[in-house]
């Protein structure tokens, strides 16, 4: 089962290409865009369940230097 999700991200002031950038590079992340909002970046992520989800955020979305703050959105799907 492939558990897709989309992830919120608050950055610092001025760090939303840098971060948006540097997501992209990890494992998991099909893409990461820089928005205007109350949101900087949104990202599109996939993992093999939801406890590899949790871990792709926490481990290695949220340790990205200049992230504030992320919302982790799965997708339902019927």
């Amino acid at each position: 089962m492939t558990v897709k999700a989309y992830i919120l991200v608050q950055t610092e002031v001025g760090r939303a290409a840098t971060v948006a950038q540097e997501i992209r590079s990890l494992e998991g992340v099909l893409q990461a865009d820089d928005v205007t909002g109350p949101y900087d970046v949104i990202v599109t992520a996939q993992a093999d369940s939801m406890d590899r989800l949790g871990q792709l955020v926490v481990a290695r979305v949220q340790a990205v230097p200049g992230i504030t703050r992320t919302i982790t959105c799965p997708v339902v799907t019927f």
